[in-house]
Formats: C-alpha cells, sequence, structure tokens
C-alpha cells in the first residue's frame, strides 16, 4: 500500500509540533512522517505535513510565506518572548492606540531580524535553545525577513491583536518584541495561530488519513505542472531515471516540476533540471511500476 501522502492539518495549543504528528505516525506505522515548518508549543494553527517518499518535496513546502494571527501584551517581556518564558524586563510604558498604528506600517517590507534565542537555529553547530536552556548568553545573528501585510484587528490595552503576512524564516515572536521597541517599551507575545501556509488555508484540512483525491488536490497547489507518461516506460522511473520518450503530453510547461500521471493515476513528481533532462523527486508507489 502507498504510504505517499500529503496532509494539511491542525496543530493544537500546548503540545509540540513533533508530539502532534503521532496520531498521523500511528496510521503511516513504519513510514517517514515530516512537517514542514514547526509552530511553537504555545501557538496553534495550520501544519503541512508530508508522509512516505512524499518527504523528498519538504523542500517544494518549507518556502511558502505564511499567515499569523497574534496576541501580545505590551508591559512585560520574557526569555523566550512566548507565554511559557520568564519575565527579564518590565516597562509602565503602555502605548496608545495611533502609536501602535503608525509604528506597525513602519514593519512593511525586507527588514533584518533578530530571531529569538529560544528557537531551533543553529549557532556554533548546536541548537539555539539548548544553549539558552543552560544559561548560555546566546548572540543571535540577524537574518534578512519580509513582512508583506501587518494591522491591527483590536487594541485594548495592554493587549494588542494584529495579523502579519511574512516570509519564510521569520519569527513572529522577535517582531512583537521590537514592536514594543519601537514604542519605547517591551511585550511578548500570549496568543499565536498560523491560518496560512502558502496557498493553503483551513478550507484546505484533510482527514488523516486523507483519501489519494484528497492527498493529490494538496500536491496540485504546490506541484501545478503535469506530465502524462506512457506506462510502457515506468519501470525506469523506479531507478530514478525517466525518459522524455515517454511523454505523451505537458501542461504549464514552463514549470520546473511536474506531478507524473499516467493513464488518469498519479505516479510521482518529476523535475525538469537546467539542461533539459528529467529526474524522478518521489513516487508514490514503487511496488505499481
Amino acid at each position: 500500500m502507498s504510504t505517499f501522502s500529503v496532509i494539511v492539518t491542525r496543530k493544537d495549543r500546548d503540545v509540540t509540533s513533533f508530539s502532534s504528528l503521532s496520531p498521523i505516525k500511528k496510521v503511516y506505522r513504519g513510514s517517514k512522517v515530516g512537517h514542514c515548518g514547526t509552530l511553537d508549543r504555545f501557538a496553534c494553527g495550520l501544519m503541512c505535513v508530508l508522509t512516505g517518499e512524499a518527504t523528498r518535496l519538504n523542500p517544494l513546502f518549507s518556502g511558502f510565506d505564511k499567515s499569523y494571527r497574534a496576541r501580545l501584551l505590551f508591559g512585560s517581556e520574557t526569555d523566550t518572548l512566548d507565554p511559557e518564558g520568564q519575565v527579564v524586563r518590565t516597562s509602565a510604558v503602555i502605548p496608545d492606540e495611533n502609536g501602535v498604528r503608525e509604528v506597525l506600517s513602519t514593519f512593511l517590507g525586507e527588514q533584518d531580524q533578530i530571531p529569538p534565542a529560544y528557537s531551533a537555529i543553529h549557532v556554533d553547530g548546536r541548537r539555539a535553545y539548548a544553549q539558552a536552556r543552560k544559561g548560555v548568553d546566546v548572540e543571535m545573528p540577524a537574518r534578512r525577513v519580509r513582512i508583506d501585510s501587518i494591522s491591527m484587528l483590536s487594541y485594548e490595552a495592554p493587549y494588542l491583536v494584529f495579523d502579519a503576512s511574512v516570509s519564510k524564516g521569520t519569527y513572529i515572536r522577535s517582531l512583537a518584541r521590537d514592536i514594543a521597541y519601537r514604542l519605547g517599551t517591551v511585550a511578548h507575545l500570549v496568543d499565536l495561530e498560523r491560518y496560512r501556509i502558502g496557498p493553503f488555508t483551513y478550507g484546505d484540512v484533510t482527514p488523516i488519513p486523507p483519501s489519494p483525491e484528497e492527498s493529490e488536490r494538496n500536491l496540485a497547489k504546490v506541484v501545478r505542472g503535469v506530465v502524462d507518461f506512457d506506462g510502457d516506460y515506468l519501470k525506469r522511473l523506479a531507478n530514478g531515471y525517466m525518459s522524455p520518450r515517454g511523454i505523451r503530453g505537458i501542461e504549464l510547461p514552463d514549470e520546473d516540476y511536474f506531478r507524473l500521471v499516467c493513464e488518469g493515476r498519479l505516479v510521482g513528481v518529476v523535475e525538469r533540471r537546467a539542461d533539459g533532462r528529467w529526474s524522478v523527486v518521489a513516487l508514490v508507489n514503487r511496488e505499481d511500476l
């Protein structure tokens, strides 16, 4: 039985991204299962999960822009920049609504952002959070991020609720910290929800396990091109080789990645390289070739 699947699921609050995969791992016991982008323990929202050979598609799924709804508390900053940390700074300054609106607009566009010390980023070959937990003062290197949109949803001082659509690698915890700093105060996140990952929203959440049709529907939102392939050439695919002679037709020929389809059945995902050669990225079921 094929274990290839593309799942869109919803992580609950107060569980880690890793532990939230347990129900999926039980269904796909013995097969690879991986998510494409971590959510903090206190956060909830969408996650993309790949199983079986679909895990080879992680690079295609992990680079998406994302949208979040966040709630921050002005007046106190924690070491983790979230509600699970210890308060390390306080301030009596609570900004007014007009000041908050003006500052939010200054974050649009590309900028350098310093990630939280409590993050999975590697610093000197070690996870930053592991060093921070030992009391090591971790110097986090800034990274280039992009804020595509940011808007206030509500403000009942000292709580601000805002929406933000951001590039890969942007930490909303750091964004909350920086918003407060520009307002002359401190803050930390108390709630966070991710409601969009690239082309996926809550309307794309699939049951576990998804049907082959539901899984392919999710895949088609990422890999849009389609190659219609001759069944006489399928066996060579198992060795990673795709003969151009098997191609019957191509939809969206300008794409780099394609869903390989034979007689209406999804066979796998292939890549057309810059030199014109084709390579197999992932197969739905090698046993059927």
